[in-house]
C-alpha cells in the first residue's frame, strides 16, 4: 500500500476511533456515573487502544521500508504507550485522562503541520521581530503601570511582575477586570496599551497569513509546472516560456462520465489532457488521451462549441482561457501554430498559417 493510499485510509479511521474515545474520557469524569457505565466506557477505551496497537505495529513495519515520517511514528507510539503506562503505574479513575493523547491521532496524516512548519521557517525573522517588539512593549508597559499605580493599588501593582499580568491582559485586549488602573494617567496608559496590542497582534496575523498564501501559491506553482511539463506540446519550451504557461493554465480534475463542454455553448477556454481519456461526440466519436487538446476551435473562430466532450475516465485537465490564449499566441507562436493547424485539420479544411 502506498503512502498516499495509507493516508487516505488512516485519516478517517483515526477520526472515527478518536471521537468515541475522547467522548468516553469526558464521560468518565462525571462523578455520579454508575459502575456498569464506567466499565462499559473502559471497555470502549480498551478496544480503541487495541486498534491503535495494531496501527502502531503496521507503522513500525513500514518504517523499515522508509515509508513513514518520524512524527507519524511518534504519534502512534504515544497513543499506545501513554495510556498503557497510566493504566499500569497510575491506575484508579484518573488513568483514562491520559487517553486524551488520542487528540493527536486525527492529525497524524494532516498536511497542515508540515505546511505550518514551512511557514514558520520562512517567516521566522519577521515573527521574531514582532515578538521582540511585543516583549519590549510588555516590559515597558508593566514598568509604567508599576510607577503610576503602585501607591494606589499596591496589592495589584506592587511589583513589576504583578503589573506585567495586567500588561498581558491589556495588550491582548482580554480585559478580565481583576486589575484596573484607578488614576487618570493609568487609564490613559491602558488605552494606549490596548491600541498597541491590536497593532501587534495584527502584525502577527498578517505575517502568518502572507506566509500561508505564499506557501500555497508556491505549492500550486510546482504542481502546475509538473502538469504542464507532462504535455508534449510544451516540452520544447524553455524555462521562461514554461513559467508563462504555468501562470496561464489552470488545473482541473473531472470525474469519469462528467461532461466537460457541450455542443452549442459559447467557448471561452480550451483544454489540454494531462491524464485520463476524453470522448468527443462527433458523428464518428473520437477519444483523446494524454497530450491531446480540444476546445481550441471556439477560441480561434469565436463560434459556439462544435461537439460535446465528456470524460471517459477520471481525467486531469489544464484549461486555457481566451485572454491567456491570445497571450500564448504572441509569446509562443510555434505553439499557437500547432494549435491552429490541428484545429483546421479537425474541421476538415486545409491547414493555414
Amino acid at each position: 500500500m502506498s503512502v498516499l493510499s495509507s493516508s487516505r485510509l488512516y485519516m478517517p479511521l483515526n477520526a472515527v476511533l478518536a471521537a468515541p474515545g475522547l467522548l468516553a474520557v469526558a464521560a468518565l469524569t462525571i462523578p455520579d456515573m454508575s459502575g456498569s457505565g464506567r466499565l462499559g466506557l473502559a471497555a470502549v477505551l480498551a478496544v480503541i487502544w487495541g486498534a491503535y496497537l495494531l496501527q502502531m505495529a503496521a507503522t513500525l513495519l513500514k518504517r523499515r521500508a522508509g515509508d513513514v515520517r518520524t512524527p507519524t511514528i511518534a504519534i502512534d507510539v504515544l497513543a499506545v504507550l501513554v495510556p498503557l503506562a497510566a493504566f499500569l503505574f497510575i491506575g484508579g479513575p484518573d488513568w483514562s485522562l491520559y487517553c486524551a493523547v488520542w487528540l493527536l491521532k486525527p492529525l497524524r496524516d494532516s498536511t497542515f503541520f508540515p505546511l505550518l512548519g514551512r511557514v514558520l521557517t520562512n517567516e521566522a525573522r519577521n515573527l521574531i521581530g514582532v515578538t521582540t517588539v511585543f516583549g519590549v512593549v510588555l516590559f515597558g508597559v508593566a514598568l509604567a503601570a508599576y510607577v503610576i499605580e503602585r501607591d494606589i493599588q499596591p496589592e495589584k501593582f506592587g511589583s513589576i511582575p504583578q503589573a506585567m499580568w495586567w500588561a498581558v491582559v491589556t495588550l491582548s485586549t482580554t480585559g478580565y477586570g481583576d486589575a484596573i488602573p484607578q488614576s487618570f494617567a493609568g487609564r490613559v496608559l491602558a488605552g494606549l496599551v490596548m491600541m498597541s496590542g491590536i497593532g501587534i497582534f495584527a502584525l502577527w496575523a498578517g505575517i502568518l497569513a502572507t506566509g500561508f498564501a505564499q506557501e500555497v501559491r508556491r505549492g500550486d506553482f510546482v504542481r502546475n509546472w509538473q502538469l504542464v511539463a507532462a504535455v508534449p506540446l510544451f516540452q520544447r519550451l524553455g524555462p521562461a516560456a514554461l513559467v508563462e504557461i504555468v501562470r496561464a493554465l489552470r488545473p482541473r480534475i473531472v470525474p469519469a462520465g462528467a461532461v466537460i463542454c457541450r455542443s452549442g455553448e459559447p467557448g471561452d477556454r480550451m483544454f489540454f489532457v494531462v491524464e485520463g481519456r476524453v470522448s468527443v461526440a462527433t458523428p464518428n466519436p473520437v477519444e483523446l488521451g494524454p497530450g491531446a487538446f480540444f476546445g481550441e476551435m471556439a477560441l480561434i473562430t469565436g463560434e459556439p462549441r462544435m461537439a460535446t466532450v465528456s470524460a471517459t475516465t477520471a481525467v486531469s485537465l489544464l484549461s486555457l482561457h481566451s485572454a491567456d490564449f491570445q497571450m500564448l499566441c504572441s509569446s509562443s507562436p510555434e505553439i499557437a501554430e500547432v494549435i491552429r493547424k490541428t484545429a483546421h485539420e479537425r474541421r476538415g479544411a486545409a491547414p493555414t498559417a
